[in-house]
């Protein structure tokens, strides 16, 4: 039974309605904890950025890449390259693996892949349905 009731005041001082509260108190549960839905936040961070994701669907399409081989896929110059690549390396959506001076960059795993090709087949979605926001006709 679906009982209209009030959990105490929210941060900003206002009444927050609850419908269902068991659903609530169960959604809540197995709800990421906030350090990992902090870290989720800044690897979808990362990949807003146009120029970081070129350079992963540079890797994703070709596999391991030098820095000048990714620059000159992505139209950036070396030294945005590396920078980029620096930043994903730190939050591990990328590794580096050095050949003298040369540096490789791969994605570090499968998972990478498995969020573009999600995120692709969305988008390809959402433009041919026509009842999405934004969709058309085929």
């Amino acid at each position: 039974m679906n009982m209209l009731s009030y959990i105490g005041p929210s941060v900003d001082g206002c009444d927050v309605r609850v419908v269902d509260p068991e659903r609530v108190v169960a959604v809540q549960r197995r709800l990421p904890d906030a350090a990992t839905i902090e870290e989720l936040a800044e690897v979808f961070g990362l990949l807003s950025d146009p120029s970081r994701l070129r350079l992963i669907a540079s890797l994703l399409e070709g596999g391991e890449l030098c820095v000048c081989d990714l620059a000159a896929t992505t139209g950036m110059g070396e030294s945005a390259a590396s920078h980029a690549l620096r930043l994903l390396r730190a939050h591990r959506v990328v590794r580096v693996r050095r050949n003298g001076r040369m540096a490789h960059y791969s994605l570090c795993d499968g998972h990478v892949r498995l969020l573009l090709d999600v995120a692709l087949a969305h988008l390809a979605h959402a433009n041919t349905d026509p009842s999405a926001p934004g969709g058309t006709e085929p």
